[in-house]
């Protein structure tokens, strides 16, 4: 993350604080979201491949609850 405080979630697991400065890495296809916490905006650059074309598979959204953890 380059500036900000955020919030990542993998599938299943609790919610986790970010900062700037903090790498996260997501295994290939795992199941997972991203984003600022509901108090302070962030910045962050994405790495990804590229598999038949396709970079992102995008799913539901975060609902409110996940949100507020």
């Amino acid at each position: 993350m380059t500036t900000g405080l955020g919030w990542v979630q993998r599938d299943g697991e609790p919610v986790e604080q970010v900062q700037a400065g903090d790498t996260v890495w997501f295994e290939p296809g795992e199941k997972h979201w991203h984003g600022a916490s509901a108090e302070c905006a962030m910045t962050h650059i994405a790495i990804t491949e590229t598999q038949d074309g396709k970079s992102t598979d995008w799913m539901e959204k975060v609902s409110d609850a996940q949100y507020r953890r």
